[in-house]
């Protein structure tokens, strides 16, 4: 009774780790962000900003509660995160001793044949109950504790990976609703430019009417009509490919009651993030976080790999009673005990062991060169976005520069044409001009969106539904 209860204790001595010290590879990028810029820097890091405070558009903000309620991929990530606890847990209880309660009853009628050689009947009970401690390894060398710690570290990274799912689906939402924003002010651009292009075709069907013009300059207006009804058919096709696009990462058909939508040159915005941001903030981005405990668990894998050469001692014991009556169980006569300790060392398994030890060190080495790829990848994204933040405002100022002058250019053909001065060609390549100017105006007022998108989701953002008010807050307590 004495060894049982001394067995727990065997279980919790320290034992020696034969896993490596991990020595975290340096990030293989420049110590900042290229000074692209000098923007108003925000009071607190971009991870820390809710999404309602980035995204000011009540119906976006609508849209991305629905999304992170419905959608599928991050439903999937969520379960991920559930089934690598689970798993984690089970390595775990390795480290426990496994206790088991048994009980048993026996009734068995057998032949005997006694010394004058008569054949007779007996019948015979047992009746059993004991407690058990099955095959319990003794941790030594640390091989349970380096599968356990290996496959806590994969918990980890899942958790990681399913914020960095968040992350992905928040920006995804946004660009998808930017993109049903430009397709629509398109789509109605070119329902207006349709509208007074056949306005114009009237009038050139008038003028030739009363010989004011030839037939050249009807057909030259057909023919941009025409252009104009291909164009609107393009654009309606676009809205709603866009409509599909955002209805699947939503996961749910859109409701009724969505607030009314801004248009791209009137979306609300936080001030811009500032650039020059130290290169080690990127270690807050969860796939990163995400890539670094991926390379714990294959460190801690090489330790279980190591930890295999080695003896393995296992413990099985039990401790009970057995009687042939029920009632005479519990009599301490009727004690029983049983111990079996016992040793396991390798000696030949035809290389399997160095192979597994040699697997484990690859794919640590694996999740290095990942761990180093996500770190400048990520650098990358930010990089790209702190670029676009140092151009975008000066290029759309400009375009709206090239808008004002084709504006004026049209007004002066049109006047121009009906003084019979220039001729059909001239007014229709000022319509033309006109419309790909606004056009190219929308597209970069969308593209100017999507880069703040992914700026603000390249350095982290998207974790917290924190609005401007908590913001403020925040803001105020530091």
């Amino acid at each position: 009774m004495r060894l049982l209860l001394t067995l727990p204790l065997l279980g919790c001595l320290t034992a020696c780790s034969l896993t490596p010290t991990l020595q975290r590879p340096a990030a293989p990028v420049p110590l900042s962000f290229p000074m692209t810029a000098t923007t108003q820097a925000s009071t607190l890091p971009a991870s820390a900003l809710g999404w309602r405070a980035m995204f000011g558009d009540p119906r976006l903000q609508r849209l991305i509660e629905l999304s992170l309620a419905n959608n599928r991929d991050l439903r999937l990530a969520t379960l991920n995160v559930e089934a690598a606890q689970a798993q984690a847990n089970i390595p775990r209880a390795a480290r426990l001793p496994a206790v088991g309660l048994d009980g048993m009853h026996t009734r068995e009628r057998a032949l005997s044949t006694d010394t004058n050689g008569q054949t007779r009947r007996e019948v015979s009970q047992q009746t059993g109950v004991n407690v058990a401690l099955s095959a319990f390894e003794l941790d030594l060398f640390g091989r349970v504790r380096a599968l356990s710690d290996a496959a806590f570290a994969r918990y980890l990274a899942s958790e990681q990976g399913r914020d960095a799912a968040q992350i992905a689906l928040v920006g995804a939402v946004a660009e998808a609703y930017f993109t049903q924003r430009l397709a629509d002010e398109q789509l109605q651009l070119t329902e207006r430019t349709l509208a007074d292009w056949q306005q114009s075709l009237e009038l050139a069907r008038l003028l030739k009417q009363a010989d004011q013009n030839s037939s050249l300059d009807v057909a030259q207006a057909e023919g941009q009509v025409a252009l104009a009804e291909a164009d609107l058919e393009a654009r309606r096709r676009a809205r709603a490919q866009a409509d599909n696009a955002l209805q699947l990462l939503v996961g749910s058909e859109l409701p009724g009651d969505l607030p009314p939508a801004l248009p791209l040159e009137r979306q609300p915005s936080i001030a811009r993030l500032p650039a020059g941001l130290p290169a080690d903030l990127l270690l807050s981005r969860p796939d990163l976080r995400q890539a670094e405990q991926m390379l714990v668990a294959a460190n801690a894998d090489i330790g279980a790999a190591r930890a295999a050469f080695f003896p393995q001692i296992s413990l099985t014991a039990s401790f009970g009673y057995a009687s042939t009556s029920l009632g005479g169980l519990f009599d301490t006569a009727r004690q029983v005990w049983r111990f079996a300790p016992q040793i396991s060392q390798p000696l030949f398994h035809g290389g399997r062991l160095r192979a597994e030890l040699r697997l484990a060190e690859v794919r640590k080495s694996e999740a290095v060169a990942q761990y180093e790829r996500a770190i400048q990848t990520a650098f990358r994204e930010v990089a790209d976005a702190l670029a676009g933040t140092a151009t975008f405002d000066r290029q759309i100022e400009a375009q709206l520069r090239a808008v004002t002058a084709a504006e004026r250019r049209l007004s002066l053909s049109d006047l121009r044409y009906r003084a019979g001065v220039d001729g059909r060609l001239e007014l229709l390549d000022a319509q033309r001009q006109l419309q790909a100017a606004r056009q190219a105006l929308l597209e970069l007022r969308r593209a100017e969106i999507a880069n703040r998108v992914a700026l603000y989701k390249s350095l982290g953002g998207g974790l917290h539904e924190r609005d401007r008010a908590e913001i403020a807050a925040v803001t105020t307590a530091q």
